[in-house]
């Protein structure tokens, strides 16, 4: 595992404070310019962007109506620091951090600006994982992590309750791919948990599993996905309980709220074990050292916690800590007996 240079974190720590920060125009996007244009001896303000090939025009109003005027200086701001923010995620990519696919973190915005991260959703999976190389200060792949997925999470009672919807997810997904279409459930046609477009991309929800067997394969409507809905997963809660933030080099950075590393960590050594698809458990198991390595120097504390609170859900999780475990490096697992060690906490079934 390499690390990156102070430099380089100080920038990201920069770039993620100006990210949580920035104001965000609902209508009109930062990548776009006001301009001003004559109508019958009238100045009016329009907002024009490119999208592809195109350039697309939008009335705003008149440049005589004080608030839209002053709305339009205020997105100046916006877009200066925007721009700033850009040319942060060039640096930090040639410095060696990953960054998304196109389409991923074009799907990561717009869900981020529809509100779901607000909403507290948590961003899961690969995409998840890779967004830990700047808060842990390590060296990933440079070049563009590609999938062919990305996977969003949110607790029930938080959507049940939090008073607030986001669109539906199948609007703002056509807002990125006009061939985003539904998968429908073969538990219940009339609610998806999984979009897919032409290429084959998909976008999953999930929610985790708290009650019997019998609801892991049924879908949950989410009051602040539109009632839309979630697939129901087991281990679930436990990686998303308590996130924490980071920010995905795309664009002019898309702040994320990803699950704690030391909860993905170790929630990667039990999904292995349950795996059916080998390559899918090998890449979990290289996640969960990667990780482990890292954490092992920056957060061996919270490392130890984390473990201790998977270890005492009981034998079934036990269990399968201690099949992933066996499946690591010998040198990650004397890393961790170490750090448990100096815990007084087993590692498997051995006491120290």
């Amino acid at each position: 595992m390499q690390n990156i240079d102070l430099a380089t974190q100080t920038m990201f720590a920069e770039l993620l404070q100006r990210s949580l920060d920035a104001e965000f125009d609902d209508a009109f996007s930062e990548r776009g310019t006001f301009r001003r244009k004559k109508s019958k001896g009238r100045f009016y303000w329009h907002h024009q962007e490119r999208l592809g090939d195109k350039v697309v025009s939008r009335y705003v109003g008149p440049v005589t109506d004080k608030s839209i005027t002053d709305r339009v200086n205020r997105f100046a701001e916006i877009k200066s620091n925007f721009k700033r923010r850009q040319e942060m995620v060039r640096a930090l990519a040639a410095a060696g951090l990953p960054t998304p696919d196109p389409l991923s973190g074009a799907v990561i915005e717009a869900m981020w600006k529809a509100g779901f991260f607000r909403l507290r959703g948590v961003l899961v999976g690969t995409l998840a994982f890779q967004a830990y190389a700047g808060p842990l200060g390590i060296r990933m792949p440079s070049r563009p992590m590609m999938t062919q997925d990305v996977d969003f999470a949110q607790f029930w009672v938080v959507s049940e309750n939090i008073g607030e919807s986001m669109q539906a997810p199948l609007s703002i997904l056509y807002g990125v791919d006009e061939t985003f279409r539904e998968v429908p459930n073969i538990d219940d046609p009339f609610i998806s948990t999984q979009y897919r477009n032409r290429a084959g991309y998909r976008v999953d929800f999930l929610t985790p599993n708290r009650g019997s067997d019998q609801h892991q394969s049924k879908p949950a409507r989410m009051k602040a996905l539109a009632g839309s809905g979630a697939q129901p997963l087991r281990h679930l809660d436990f990686l998303i309980h308590e996130p924490e933030r980071s920010v995905l080099l795309h664009g002019g950075g898309i702040p994320v709220t990803i699950p704690r590393a030391e909860r993905f960590a170790v929630h990667k050594l039990i999904v292995a074990v349950e795996r059916q698809d080998q390559v899918k458990s090998a890449k979990d198991i290289h996640q969960a050292q990667t990780l482990i390595d890292a954490l092992a120097a920056r957060r061996p504390v919270e490392l130890a916690r984390t473990w201790r609170t998977a270890w005492g859900k009981g034998p079934r999780w036990r269990e399968k800590l201690e099949a992933g475990t066996a499946r690591m490096t010998a040198a990650t697992r004397e890393i961790l007996e170490t750090i448990l060690r100096g815990r007084n906490r087993p590692v498997g079934n051995r006491a120290t």
